[in-house]
């Protein structure tokens, strides 16, 4: 969320800002919100103060019997303390913090220019993609392998499900396992197991609520969470923390659940957009101070895991107008899927500074000061997409699937995937 004093202090670098990506001016409308706020604090000390004051009069003019004065010092008391409620200074600061929790953060200088992801910039590309005649697509092989129902899925659940099995299934929790034990034993991150079920201030804090809660799955009070990104960084939500010497890195393999209530139409085959996937996510929590040099490690660490199974990746730079509401900066990872001959999403890193920080309320101690923390998110990857990734890459001329030598440990020493696996 924005600092208004950010906001009063440069009007208009803040609408410069907000034009990057796309959005009116809003400034005005921010600080005549504030100015609202801030007369209705003023209103309600005054009378405060007022009462206070006449407080002591009533008490005089009782004591010499003025009862008339007393009343009428009594009426002016309470005219001051309903007029300053009608201004309701709770509810103008309410009102002043809902609007600016609806708008994104301010973006790096360095963001590309460019309203969407035709503008994205490629920094560098790992391996040639690979290049199968006559390649299928991850269902085609997975329906072929008789181990991937989306037939049974949709009648179970819907639409956007995948039911695996066998060694598929199998080779799915590897992947996840695996991920998880690269990035706690080789990567230092500590391994966390945190809830799936999570409330609306959690939400709030991360930034998915107001503005997205169409994109999330509500269970009664509760929401399932769309990524581990939620509780992870809520961790420190509400505290203070001694300055970490080094930054705080979360990692946990959970279920991610999404409506993908903008994506009507896009992927409906298969398993790239999924209302229930398995996700490895990287969380961390920093000083302002180690929050670039951390964005940069963070995303080698996700590029580790593309590089170890054998798959051709790229980093991008998301331009302005691709960079998702919380962050100042993001670099995507995309992976080459032979079957579709194209380059898709895997991982997305990013920096969000003090956004979600000032939401959260989350600082460290400096000395006497009390300082925003920064934090940063990234899948470590996404396990769905990592197994379509590996099926297409690793597809053979006989529909198998050869498992990369990293997982074969995970996976009982098995090396293809066949019919009969």
């Amino acid at each position: 969320m924005h600092d208004i004093r950010k906001v009063r202090e440069n009007p208009e670098a803040f609408d410069a800002a907000l034009a990057r990506r796309g959005l009116p001016p809003q400034a005005a409308a921010l600080l005549a919100l504030d100015e609202a706020r801030r007369e209705a604090i003023a209103a309600t000390e005054a009378a405060l103060a007022r009462r206070n004051a006449l407080s002591k009069e009533i008490g005089a003019a009782m004591k010499r019997g003025d009862a008339a004065e007393a009343e009428r010092l009594k009426a002016e008391v309470a005219a001051a303390m309903e007029a300053a409620a009608r201004l309701d200074p709770a509810a103008r600061t309410a009102a002043l913090d809902d609007a600016l929790s609806r708008l994104p953060n301010t973006l790096d200088a360095e963001v590309p220019e460019g309203a969407d992801e035709t503008a994205n910039v490629v920094l560098h590309t790992h391996g040639a993609p690979r290049e199968i005649e006559g390649a299928k697509q991850h269902f085609e092989l997975g329906e072929a392998l008789g181990l991937m129902d989306f037939e049974r899925a949709a009648k179970l659940s819907g639409s956007r499900f995948v039911v695996l099995k066998g060694a598929l299934a199998r080779l799915e929790r590897a992947l996840g396992q695996w991920m998880l034990s690269v990035h706690t034993e080789e990567n230092g991150y500590t391994e966390v197991s945190p809830p799936l079920l999570v409330n609306a201030q959690t939400l709030y804090g991360t930034g998915q609520l107001p503005k997205f809660g169409e994109d999330l799955f509500q269970a009664g009070a509760h929401y399932l969470i769309p990524t581990a990104e939620v509780p992870l960084t809520n961790l420190v939500a509400d505290s203070i923390i001694p300055e970490p010497a080094e930054p705080l890195r979360y990692t946990a393999l959970t279920p991610c659940f999404r409506s993908e209530a903008g994506a009507a139409g896009r992927d409906t085959r298969g398993m790239l957009r999924q209302h229930q996937f398995q996700k490895v996510e990287l969380v961390s929590i920093c000083t302002p101070e180690q929050s670039e040099a951390e964005h940069e490690r963070m995303t080698r660490c996700a590029e580790g895991i593309l590089t170890a199974l054998g798959l051709a990746w790229r980093r991008v730079f998301l331009c302005a107008g691709d960079t998702g509401f919380g962050a100042a900066r993001t670099y995507d990872l995309e992976v080459w899927l032979p079957g579709q001959r194209a380059w898709r999403e895997i991982s997305s890193c990013s920096n969000c500074r003090d956004f979600q920080a000032r939401r959260m309320k989350a600082r460290f101690r400096r000395g006497k000061e009390n300082l925003l923390l920064h934090t940063l998110n990234g899948s470590g990857v996404a396990v769905g997409r990592a197994l379509i990734a590996v099926m297409e890459t690793w597809q053979q001329e006989d529909g198998a699937i050869a498992i990369p030598e990293v997982l074969r440990p995970w996976m009982g020493g098995l090396e293809r995937i066949t019919p009969a696996a």
